[in-house]
């Protein structure tokens, strides 16, 4: 299947032979890289793209619906999962069960992403929507430690597990989802909405908890209250997998599978299952490194934020559980506002310069607005979520058009969701335990923001390593327009003008 790029060229010959044989090596080049023909060309359907952006964005928003749930009740948790004892005990032992979550990403990764790459996206991506619901609702079942002691949080950890097992095929899953669905010219729009969803998770668990502490008070939510966001999931996870289930497969999944057929391979594909681990690490590496850096940056600033702050607040700086919900509330509200724009922006100036300002924002204004955190005013306090929050909004309108071009349609989602998920795991999913293990251990609240910091140096580096693609074909897959006007463009084109 055409794919609109060349891979070798007559250069790559020997230049003597190439002057004695011209004709040869163009028919050469053009055998191995053919013209593309109107109907190798995906020509989307805007409703359709539509439908399937929202079904990837709502299950991102029910994924960090739950784990938002987790963080912003970490204290609650503690309480109720851990016996009593020292108050940083009980939280390290609450952010440590969160964290558990992000050690066995790696293995759904593992797992669903090269399922995902044989069998399609649309059904792994339903798959990991059932599970996510069953491990959170069981969650809200579980007996306190008052109850029936060590095995509460047993079952915690176990189910905890199970929630991250299910999300390790889910955000490499929802965002080759939408950027396969997408046309070339308006990817990084369509791919900010699974970033919008994910805000919109953070923002219903945040509003949920802050309502629920207003109303039933630190004491019911002990020891009842705390239940109820996590039984929500269940039924926002039959909403979700009713959305995927109505969708076909991607453009990009079905002209892959046409060539299999073409070529005479079943659809299950055994040969690939059965080297496309050992090509993963060892064909794309280099490209699975960069996504692992860029991954691991990108998580450290956005839990930090997102997961960890109502938690700095309230821990270390004595700032009201409410107060400081809504602040961040206020905040993920206005980067929902502003985050398709960052996506149309991305997708005409390029993914490097908006991931730059981002990585390039956090490493210079961390500091000072983790300063103006512990200032403790409500002035204050929302400067300083501002300051942190508009670095991080060029992040996530950028990156969930930028992660998945990386690799190729064959190894996508199985390459997108090992290496995002061994990056969460190492970096993302511990940050709120790394961060109040390092102000415990150096006895400066200011250690987060340098974490913070070097994470965002590190990652402007990795950003000046990866190629721009904005605008561009995945590789591996034909152009995909929006118009048949627009396809008949790229056809035309590649006509060459004639020479008299």
């Amino acid at each position: 299947m055409p794919t609109g790029s060349s891979t070798e060229t007559s250069s790559d010959r020997d230049p003597e032979a190439v002057r004695r044989h011209p004709a040869l090596f163009r028919a050469v080049v053009r055998r191995r890289n053919p013209r593309l023909r109107r109907t190798d060309i995906t020509v989307t359907d805007e409703r359709t793209v539509r439908r399937a952006v929202k079904a990837a964005a709502l299950g991102n928003a029910m994924e960090w619906f739950d784990f938002g749930i987790y963080s912003y009740l970490a204290v609650t948790l503690g309480n109720v999962f851990f016996p009593s004892g020292n108050d940083t005990v009980r939280l390290l032992s609450s952010l440590a069960t969160f964290a558990v979550a992000f050690l066995v990403r790696p293995l759904g990764g593992l797992f669903f992403g090269p399922l995902g790459d044989r069998v399609g996206r649309k059904r792994v991506l339903a798959l990991t929507m059932v599970l996510m619901a069953v491990g959170t609702c069981a969650i809200g079942l579980i007996p306190s430690y008052a109850s029936i002691g060590f095995w509460s949080p047993v079952l915690l950890i176990c189910f905890r597990m199970l929630q991250g097992f299910s999300t390790g095929g889910e955000y490499g899953g929802a965002a080759t989802f939408i950027a396969e669905y997408a046309p070339d010219k308006r990817r990084g729009f369509f791919g900010s909405f699974l970033e919008f969803g994910t805000l919109a998770g953070y923002i219903g668990a945040a509003g949920l908890v802050t309502v629920m502490n207003s109303a039933l008070g630190s004491a019911t939510m002990e020891d009842w209250g705390w239940r109820l966001p996590f039984l929500v999931a269940g039924p926002l996870g039959l909403v979700g997998l009713y959305l995927r289930l109505r969708l076909e497969d991607t453009p990009a999944f079905r002209k892959l599978e046409e060539e299999n057929a073409m070529a005479g391979t079943d659809g299950e594909r055994p040969d690939v299952e059965a080297t496309e681990l050992k090509q993963i690490f060892t064909a794309h590496w280099q490209r699975l490194l960069l996504c692992v850096v860029l991954a691991g940056a990108y998580g450290i600033t956005d839990y930090m934020l997102l997961s960890y702050m109502p938690t700095y607040l309230t821990d270390q700086l004595d700032y009201d559980d409410t107060h400081g919900l809504v602040i961040l509330i206020a905040t993920m509200a206005l980067l929902m506002v502003v985050i398709t724009f960052v996506g149309r922006l991305n997708d005409r100036v390029g993914r490097k310069p908006l991931l730059m300002a981002g990585m390039g924002g956090f490493a210079l204004l961390s500091a000072p607005a983790f300063l103006l955190l512990k200032q403790g005013g409500v002035v204050a306090v929302s400067g300083g979520m501002l300051m942190l929050g508009l670095p991080l909004v060029c992040l996530l309108g950028t990156m969930s058009a930028a992660l998945p071009a990386l690799f190729p349609t064959s190894v996508r989602y199985g390459s997108l969701a090992i290496g995002y998920n061994i990056s969460t795991s190492l970096f993302g999913g511990t940050t709120p335990l790394v961060m109040t293990g390092l102000i415990h251990t150096t006895g400066s609240d200011m250690a987060p923001a340098f974490y913070t910091t070097g994470a965002a140096v590190v990652g402007m580096v990795a950003v000046a390593c990866m190629k721009e693609t904005a605008r561009q074909p995945l590789e591996g897959s034909p152009p995909s327009v929006s118009t048949p006007e627009e396809a008949a463009e790229i056809v035309t084109s590649q006509t060459r003008e004639p020479r008299f």
